[in-house]
């Protein structure tokens, strides 16, 4: 999924203008599972496995994968949708420096729920 996460924004030329003044390291929590990911002018450089646990984000958000696995999904759960609605459900932290999360939260929003799968269209 981070890959799949990783090449939908990567191509998203809106969501790239929209990031366009992000460049930093964030903590993308699944399971017992961090993953840095760094992004450059909004786009997705890397997603790399957190090995050393003194390197970290600006922020972090985490999640079980069972979390993540319905906050993707073409028509997610109530308060699954959105990041935001997760975080008083305790479905999803979110800690360390919030500034530039709330800057752009739009923008990581986007990026996180970029791995959803599209809705089925009807034939």
């Amino acid at each position: 999924m981070l890959n799949l996460m990783q090449s939908r924004v990567n191509a998203n030329e809106p969501l790239l203008h929209r990031g366009r003044w992000v460049s930093l390291v964030f903590t993308f929590g699944m399971g017992d599972d961090d993953f840095l990911v760094d992004i450059e002018r909004g786009r997705i450089v890397s997603f790399a496995p957190r090995g050393v646990s003194t390197r970290s984000g600006r922020f972090a958000i985490r999640a079980d994968e069972a979390v993540w696995a319905e906050h993707w999904r073409p028509f997610p759960k109530r308060d699954y949708h959105d990041i935001w609605s997760m975080l008083p459900k305790s479905l999803v932290t979110i800690d360390g420096d919030l500034v530039p999360l709330i800057q752009n939260l739009q923008y990581f929003k986007d990026v996180i729920s970029a791995p959803r799968e599209e809705v089925p269209h009807g034939g």
